[in-house]
């Protein structure tokens, strides 16, 4: 009898192979709820994980006191924008005007296909530096900034905060994501406060707002 030919084993699944598949991440609610977004093979892209932007957007719906989790006329800037999860979710939601910026071309690309697809009115995509466009946003403008830069980049998170914390409204918020926990003295040093934090694997989510609407 011939032996039976062996069935070739399957390729081991590696950490560059699972890089290299594609994936995507959904907008979690809103009038484009379930919409997938492409998730680019790009060092240092890490989008905000589903739970966490899930839990998030609780917090902030709450805060807009509109129920069915809108937030109806807010206005936003996503600094690091990337896939634009927080951003498109933000407009998803109703908020009045989203600025998304990116530095990267094929994102920003990325980003415009998006929009288009969406008709995405409210949302302007800027190709250019996060921290820059929030220094020249109008001071106390802002409703909500998402601050989700590389973990690795990090001489970006103290100016990025701090510009953030002059453009916020009164009871305006931040979003602070970040590969550590960052300390009450650290915050208050830039007029901010705790208002909630996660942690989801190695993320940690911070809502933050002025210093002195926690203290009132």
């Amino acid at each position: 009898m011939k032996p039976k030919p062996r069935t070739p084993a399957a390729a081991p699944v590696t950490p560059a192979r699972l890089a290299k598949a594609p994936h995507f991440v959904r907008i979690i609610g809103g009038r484009w709820k379930r919409t997938r977004l492409a998730v680019a093979d790009k060092p240092g892209l890490r989008p905000t994980p589903d739970r966490v932007r899930e839990t998030l957007f609780n917090w902030l719906a709450s805060l807009a006191g509109a129920g069915g989790g809108e937030l109806p006329g807010w206005h936003c800037v996503d600094a690091f924008a990337g896939t634009g999860a927080l951003g498109l979710e933000a407009a998803s939601r109703g908020a009045a005007s989203v600025l998304l910026c990116e530095q990267d071309a094929a994102l920003v690309t990325q980003l415009q296909t998006q929009k288009a697809k969406l008709a995405a009115e409210a949302v302007r995509i800027e190709r250019g530096n996060g921290v820059t466009a929030l220094e020249r946003a109008v001071a106390g403008s802002l409703h909500a900034v998402f601050l989700d830069p590389p973990f690795e980049n990090q001489a970006l998170y103290a100016p990025a905060l701090r510009a953030a914390a002059r453009a916020l409204r009164p009871e305006g918020v931040i979003y602070l994501e970040a590969a550590r926990r960052w300390a009450d003295e650290e915050l208050a040093a830039l007029g901010l406060a705790v208002f909630r934090h996660l942690k989801a694997g190695a993320v940690h989510a911070h809502l933050l707002q002025s210093a002195a609407d926690t203290a009132a």
